[in-house]
């Protein structure tokens, strides 16, 4: 069994980009979504193979959350400080929460992880407590490619021993993650997106999102 991370096992269904729009709405910050689409993905961007493989949950967050609030004009370092660590503090919940699931899964199949991250996401499993119950972690910018890229689910169900057929996906956006999973041999995909957090993610057709 393969998951995507962001927004599937660290939410319930929404990517982080909808996540951080929602915190950051609390704290008074409010764009119209294209100019925080923007400024999202240039600071996301930003991140991906630049990163320490060692860097935290909180500290990724931190960064994004600096390059982000810098994006929208938002000269408030407390402020991107707060939204990063509540953020993070959500998102740590939520995979902790998830842990009991998690642990019976891993007792039943192999699990493994695929997605859209910037070179630490073994750093975050570690953090969050989880990493010993993925026997492969594939880091998009550690693999070299990325979801939709029929690749990246390949060179997973390789490290797993797996075929495609045996394989099940779990993930939260419909074309990049249930698309890419089909794209190699016929994977199965189980989609866990709300439908309100994935017409947010459609208004970038294309892009990428933790």
């Amino acid at each position: 069994m393969l998951l995507d991370w962001g927004g599937t096992v660290d939410a319930d269904g929404e990517p982080w980009k909808f996540r951080i729009a929602t915190l950051l709405a609390a704290e008074g910050v409010v764009v119209e979504a294209e100019r925080f689409d923007r400024a999202f993905y240039a600071a996301d961007d930003a991140l991906v193979g630049t990163v320490s493989h060692a860097l935290s949950l909180v500290g990724v967050s931190r960064r994004l959350l600096t390059g982000l609030t810098r994006g929208l004009g938002v000269e408030d370092s407390a402020l991107a400080e707060r939204v990063a660590a509540a953020f993070a503090e959500r998102s740590r919940a939520t995979v902790q929460r998830n842990a009991p699931l998690l642990a019976a899964l891993a007792g039943r199949y192999r699990l493994g992880l695929v997605s859209n991250f910037y070179g630490n996401l073994e750093a975050v499993c570690d953090d969050c407590g989880v990493r010993d119950l993925f026997g492969i972690i594939m880091d998009s910018a550690r693999v070299g490619c990325e979801k939709p890229d029929p690749r990246i689910f390949g060179t997973a169900l390789d490290a797993l021993g797996v075929s495609p057929a045996e394989a099940v996906f779990v993930g939260d956006s419909l074309p990049r993650d249930m698309a890419g999973a089909r794209g190699r041999g016929g994977a199965r995909g189980a989609d866990s997106a709300p439908r309100a957090a994935d017409r947010h993610v459609a208004r970038s057709p294309g892009r990428t999102s933790r």
